[in-house]
């Protein structure tokens, strides 16, 4: 196979900066094509660099294979590899002339849950793939229930092998319309469905000339189009203080000033402000971004924030319009993905870092955990094991700033830790979840934390 016409690395990069940004996620389930259809994704569209595809040459023919096999530009790992499956989440960066992409390849077996949760965490757009000989099965409902859990806007049925059941239309239509109803059951708001076969190349860079019943959108062509928000300035504002600066020097005797980036919002000099969790306000003396003052900040600017009044503020603090203040709360409500290998327990200690604020907290009950195969609920589990998600009641040692996470992916989102080494227990999503409520756990659960320094 000739690679001419394939990607330089000076080419790339001259793409990569010149365009607007999407992230996304693909899903779907074991031999579904998902590593296929990247390979061809990144192959067709030249963002591949030579010698990449030279190696993906060399491995092919090593297996016997007469054509280059796409999927191993994506499965990078020796296991993944051997085994013939997506293991790990892997970011690929490519770009067309209209946009950049940043696209996280997550695993699609059970077990790798907390994998897709990771890689779809930050996605405006998740592709989910379906094998259009098996249809809408398990795994495809959980990524769909995944993608809702995460509030990603965007999503896309990629119903792959398209060339194994004769190019039919109504196979197609079938798992179309199942799965639409199913992700509009739980709160997805939109879902764009396209035939494809990946390993033919149908429909995925190019048109296909095999299904002229078809006349929406190839899968890059949806990608480039589709409208995604990175405007964040509609927002409430939202800044974590990331450290103080105070130079204390001749030049600067009297500078104070709170670095960090604005979450979400705008900030304007002039405007009343209040800090959390202390309640002090002050107004915004001004703002200095770049080494220059400007009038005006918006998210996601990297900006330096200088108050009218002397008032206490450290790392971890919120400042955020006076006319807009988050409620403060020391009993979290979330849903949460457990990614620690060793469970969450009722009444375990941990730490909750939400923005810039890390503190101390207890997990005073665990109500339910969420069944994603038919988002059933089951009532007090006790504990949450690797690759659970469920209901999580945690007590804060000091008032925490949350939004709920349908309003803001940025601030209504933390992650418990371990204190003892630092390990990532479980992802968060503070308030609730498009499953329904479970019933209370009993009272004595919630005791089981009391400890000296703990009981909060």
């Amino acid at each position: 196979m000739t690679t001419t016409g394939h990607a330089s690395a000076d080419q790339l990069a001259e793409q990569l900066s010149a365009t607007t940004l999407l992230r996304f996620a693909t899903a779907g389930s074991v031999d579904d094509g998902k590593s296929t259809l990247v390979g061809r994704l990144l192959h067709d569209s030249k963002s591949v660099l030579t010698d990449q595809l030279e190696a993906v040459e060399r491995a092919s023919l090593g297996r016997g294979q007469d054509t280059p096999d796409l999927a191993l530009l994506t499965d990078g790992l020796r296991a993944e590899r051997e085994q013939g499956i997506t293991i790990d989440v892997a970011y690929r960066y490519f770009a067309t002339p209209r946009r950049r992409f940043i696209l996280a390849d997550t695993p699609g077996h059970v077990q790798y849950t907390r994998n897709m949760v990771t890689g779809a965490s930050t996605a405006e757009l998740a592709v989910v793939l379906v094998d259009a000989r098996n249809g809408v099965v398990e795994q495809t409902r959980r990524h769909a229930a995944v993608a809702a859990l995460l509030r990603v806007p965007h999503v896309v049925l990629a119903v792959n092998k398209m060339d194994l059941v004769e190019y039919a239309e109504p196979v197609f239509a079938a798992i179309a319309e199942e799965f639409t109803a199913y992700a509009a059951s739980l709160g997805v708001p939109e879902v764009t469905a396209i035939p494809i076969s990946a390993l033919a190349g149908d429909n995925v860079v190019e048109p296909s000339g095999h299904m002229d019943w078809y006349g929406g959108p190839t899968v890059l062509e949806h990608l480039e189009t589709v409208a995604v928000s990175h405007d964040l300035s509609g927002c409430p504002a939202r800044f974590p203080v990331q450290y103080v600066i105070r130079p204390q020097s001749a030049e600067h005797p009297d500078y104070r000033g709170y670095a960090g980036q604005i979450a979400s919002g705008v900030l304007r000099v002039g405007e009343a402000v209040t800090v959390l969790p202390s309640g002090r306000t002050s107004t915004i003396e001004g703002i200095d971004a770049l080494g220059e003052s400007v009038d005006i900040a918006w998210a996601p600017q990297s900006v330096t924030i200088r108050l009218a009044d002397d008032v206490d503020v450290s790392r971890g603090d919120l400042i955020a319009p006076s006319s807009g203040v988050p409620a403060s709360t020391q009993d979290v409500e979330a849903t949460v993905c457990h990614v620690a290998d060793r469970p969450l327990t009722v009444g375990q200690r941990v730490l909750l870092k939400h923005t810039t604020r890390t503190v101390k907290a207890i997990v005073k009950d665990i109500p339910s955990r969420l069944t994603l195969d038919d988002l059933s609920q089951h009532p007090a589990p006790g504990q949450l094991v690797a690759n659970d998600i469920g209901r999580v009641t945690v007590r804060t040692a000091e008032p925490l700033a949350l939004d709920a996470y349908r309003d803001s992916r940025r601030t209504g989102s933390f992650i418990l830790i371990d204190p003892a080494d630092g390990t990532t227990l479980s992802a968060g999503m503070a308030g609730d979840s498009f499953a329904a409520e479970p019933p209370p756990a009993p009272a004595d659960a919630q005791d089981a934390a009391a400890d000296e320094g703990w009981d909060f």
